[in-house]
Order: C-alpha cells, then sequence, then structure tokens
C-alpha cells in the first residue's frame, strides 16, 4: 500500500504490521509488542538520489520527543536492513528497541541496497575513482535525520552507527550538534597503528566500488581468531541467514557467479587518506553531545585501541562512556553475546540527561 507522506519532504511510505514476540530465553519475558513498520523512500540533498529509510515503532505509539527517536546508519560493505534489522533468535536489533517504547529508524546512504545506485555503480569499478565519501554519506544521513524531525516535529533525535557508520555520525554530528540529542558509536573507526584494514590491501588503486563474495565474507568474520572459534561466535545458521538476506540486496550481483555485493570504496579511500595517514578527517573534541562509545575486545577491523583514542579526544562532550564487551568480534551485532551489546546501548538510550 502506498502512503503520500506530506509536509516539505516528498516521501513513500509502505505500512506493515507486526507481532513481536520472542522465546529467546536470552530477552525479558514482557517482548509482546506488537510493532507497526514503515518504509519510505526519501530524496537525498543532491537531485536525483533516493534514501532508503525503514521505521518501526509500537502500534498505537503517539508521543515522540527527542529522546525515544533512533536513527542508525550501517558500516562500509554491508546495508542497514540486514544488520540493524536481521532477526536471529526471534527478534532484532530494530525490533528490540522499538519494543521498549522507542520510535526507531534505519538509513541506507547511497550506492546500498534499495538507496539510490550512483551511475559509477553500473560501470567497470575500474573506470572511475572512489565514489560516496564520508562527507557524502553524512548528507545522506542529514537527509534522514531532517525527514524525522521534520515528521515528528522534534529538533533532534538520537544517533547510532556501526564500523563505518561511526564515522559517519561524527562527521555529522561536528557540524549539527544541534539536531543531535545522544550519539552511540559501536566499533568505532579511528587512527590504525601499522598493518592495513581488512578490506584494503594499499597495494593497488582503488575503483568506484568493490565486489565481495559470501566465502570472503565468511573468512573475514573468522580473522583473527582460534580455529573454529567464530562458529562460537556466530554459529552457521546464523551466519547463513544474514549472507542470504545480505546478498539479495544487490540484484545485480546476486546473478553473479559467485555472488557479490557491491560496495562503494569512498570509506577505504577515507581510510587511507586521513585514519591510516595518521590524519584526522574530523576531530572528536567537537563533538558536543553524550557519547557511548561500545566494542568488541577481539575486532580484527576496528581495535579497541582505536575506541580509546576515539574515547580520549571527547573532551567537550557533556558525559562519555567507553564499554568493552568481551568475547566477540566486529560482528558482536549478530553473534552470541550481541544482547550485550544491545543492553548496553539501552541503558544509554534510557537514561536520564544527567547534564544538559
Amino acid at each position: 500500500m502506498r502512503l503520500p507522506i506530506g509536509g516539505g519532504i516528498a516521501a513513500v511510505a509502505f505500512v506493515f504490521s507486526t507481532l513481536v514476540t520472542t522465546g529467546c530465553t536470552t530477552m525479558p519475558a514482557a517482548e509482546n509488542v506488537k510493532l507497526v513498520t514503515e518504509e519510505f523512500m526519501v530524496p537525498a540533498v543532491d537531485p536525483g538520489i533516493q534514501l532508503y529509510v525503514r521505521n518501526k515503532r509500537p502500534e498505537g505509539m503517539t508521543r515522540f520527543t527527542k529522546d525515544n527517536i533512533v536513527l542508525f546508519v550501517h558500516g562500509a560493505t554491508y546495508p542497514a536492513e540486514t544488520s540493524f534489522d536481521l532477526k536471529l533468535d526471534g527478534i532484532s536489533w530494530m525490533e528490540y528497541i522499538a519494543s521498549r517504547g522507542y520510535d526507531v529508524y534505519l538509513v541506507d546512504v547511497r550506492g546500498f541496497s534499495r538507496s539510490t545506485r550512483p551511475p559509477e555503480m553500473d560501470q567497470p569499478a575500474a573506470n572511475n575513482a572512489p565514489i560516496v565519501r564520508t562527507d557524502v554519506a553524512a548528507k545522506d544521513v542529514g537527509a534522514a535525520v531532517d525527514f524525522i524531525r521534520q515528521r515528528r516535529g522534534v529538533d533532534k533525535i538520537n544517533l547510532l552507527g556501526w564500523s563505518w557508520g561511526t564515522r559517519i555520525m561524527s562527521h555529522y554530528t561536528i557540524n549539527n550538534n544541534e539536531k543531535v540529542n545522544k550519539l552511540g558509536l559501536y566499533a568505532t573507526g579511528w587512527m590504525r597503528e601499522g598493518g592495513k584494514s581488512l578490506t584494503d590491501s594499499g597495494a593497488a588503486k582503488l575503483g568506484a566500488y568493490r565486489m565481495v563474495t559470501v566465502a570472503q565474507a565468511k573468512e573475514r568474520k573468522g580473522f583473527g581468531l582460534p580455529p573454529g572459534k567464530h562458529l562460537d561466535l556466530m554459529p552457521d545458521a546464523w551466519f547463513n541467514a544474514w549472507a542470504e538476506a545480505t546478498f539479495a540486496t544487490d540484484p545485480w550481483g546476486a546473478k553473479q557467479n559467485p555472488p557479490v555485493i557491491r560496495a562503494p570504496n569512498g570509506s577505504t579511500q577515507d581510510t587511507r587518506d586521513y585514519f591510516g595517514a595518521g590524519k584526522m578527517q574530523y576531530d572528536p573534541a567537537n563533538v558536543k553531545v553524550p557519547t557511548l562509545i561500545i566494542v568488541a575486545e577481539q575486532d580484527s577491523d576496528t581495535p579497541p585501541y582505536m575506541a580509546r583514542g576515539y574515547f580520549e579526544r571527547l573532551t567537550a562532550a557533556p558525559y562519555k562512556r567507553l564499554v568493552v564487551i568481551g568475547d566477540g568480534t566486529h560482528s558482536v551485532i549478530m553473534e552470541k553475546n550481541r544482547m550485550q551489546l544491545f543492553r548496553e546501548v539501552q541503558l544509554f538510550l534510557d537514561e536520564p540527561m544527567t547534564h544538559k
């Protein structure tokens, strides 16, 4: 069902209703909350670009404030919907937050999932320079933030980012502190101490985008872990559910043999130009909102030292917190200890603003 959304920002919504019920032993018993799902295509600042936005909230919810609205953005390779809204053991992280009385959104920036793919992605990658740099992605987040603010009549909302999404949300917040209530950063990217990123050997000139296979994704999940440990953290059934949902978001890639998912290389070029070269693309000292930094101890993509480095520069935040989750990796969002991540972020969202 298509419903036009009124106001100054044009969008199309698709409305669904879902009853969240779970028998998961790691969840509180009172999870029988009926949720409403809406999907929007929101115009970006740049003409011709549409951004996919999903919303989940309790049915009948009528009170919307800066404290109970959350927007999530994804990392550098995979879309938001198959991480933030992937059902494992009966519930997704998006549903976990929404079932606690929140109006929850996710956005895919251009080049990902159902958002507009730049024309460079229809050409061989080598034909163009890396696309969708962090500043461009931050503009896309800004379009989603303004859409939500206008829709709900609030001046600010909470932001949550994973991996590259922490850099996107940081970049956006530093330039728009007045629109951000709280900032949550999970697997925070920052200065790299030697070595290369897991997604970039640094040996070759980057094209507009890269292609990743399921086998490569699985290998990366186990990087740096003892043999078999990744299966303990993320059972094959969970990985397969994630892979099936994720690789289906790239229709062109799904037709390749083997199937691939395409990801813009802008974030990788930014890592080469800034974080991998010891240069700040932005300064966390300019974040002026309450901030949570959370990382898993076995994260090889964005190791805990990055979180500590970022945390130390958060000198203007009214208050800040650094949390390390044991027995987890960069993908703890979909591992057996995911509830530790969910609960720590929820505590941060739920607690009253102790400094204003």
